[in-house]
């Protein structure tokens, strides 16, 4: 009976050792987890996210075509850029110094002028004039100081030329029927369709058409249109008709004698300036 006890206490001792040799990690893992103090985190699902902003922007790109010599050129500027800078971006695309061009949109604008100001918009057709430095350099027909002098002169110096027998003749035809009204004492810019209601030398009734983008001057009459190009014509000088001073006689110098003057009656007085402006500058 002893013995028997003295076994049992025996196995007792050594189930105790192998109990307390585990380590923590050896111990048995339990199912259960322990309960956590954190709390989940609560969404607040009436919350509105906040609205991406558009990016604010005084500078808008604009798309549009640039017309010269019959060619088209997409040009992509800021509407705050001046014509100036226009000029100078083409420069490098077409040859044509900035210098020698002349923008056309809704009249001539003004190289401090912006495409904004100028209302420009998308899909907008410009036109541009103006001459490569060779084709000037090269150009026979440019005039020379003394032939534009002389042409002053000769205003100056010779009896008015609605006095004139070879002027006369015209005028006494009176006013033509479909004459554009005449305006003094105002300049105005050119309108956007043909000057019509004058007369040539010849009496006939004539139109004056202004093809900028292919640097032209169009006259047209009953019978043929003559295309002259702007930039070989080599003075413009004009007269008020004597007690009619709301209309001019102008003279296109398409050479070097007073044979090859190209003479116009009844141009209105308020669009000479214009005309003048528009061909000695292209």
């Amino acid at each position: 009976m002893d013995a028997s006890k003295s076994d049992e206490s025996k196995l007792k001792d050594k189930d105790s050792d192998k109990i307390s040799d585990l380590t923590p990690n050896d111990a048995p893992k339990s199912d259960t987890k322990a309960p956590s103090n954190e709390s989940p985190p609560v969404t607040d699902t009436n919350a509105k996210s906040e609205p991406e902003k558009p990016v604010a922007s005084d500078d808008k790109i604009l798309q549009f075509v640039v017309i010269y010599s019959k060619e088209k050129y997409d040009v992509k500027m800021s509407e705050n850029s001046t014509v100036l800078q226009l000029k100078t971006h083409l420069e490098s695309i077409i040859g044509v110094p900035h210098t020698l061009q002349k923008v056309m949109y809704k009249g001539l604008a003004k190289n401090e002028q912006t495409l904004k100001s100028l209302g420009v918009v998308n899909n907008a057709k410009i036109m541009l004039v103006g001459s490569k430095l060779n084709d000037v350099l090269n150009l026979a027909t440019v005039p020379t100081p003394e032939e534009q002098q002389a042409l002053q002169e000769e205003k100056v110096n010779k009896e008015p030329w609605s006095r004139q027998k070879m002027h006369r003749t015209v005028l006494d035809k009176g006013l033509p029927d479909d004459v554009m009204p005449g305006i003094l004492n105002t300049k105005e810019p050119l309108p956007p369709f043909p000057l019509s209601g004058m007369l040539n030398k010849g009496g006939g009734k004539l139109r004056i058409t202004f093809r900028l983008e292919l640097d032209e001057l169009w006259l047209g009459t009953k019978e043929r249109t003559e295309k002259i190009r702007m930039s070989s014509i080599k003075g413009v000088i004009s007269e008020p008709i004597e007690g009619l001073e709301q209309y001019h006689i102008m003279a296109l110098q398409l050479g070097t004698t007073d044979a090859s003057r190209y003479w116009i009656y009844y141009v209105p007085a308020q669009y000479v300036d214009s005309i003048k402006h528009i061909i000695l500058d292209s």
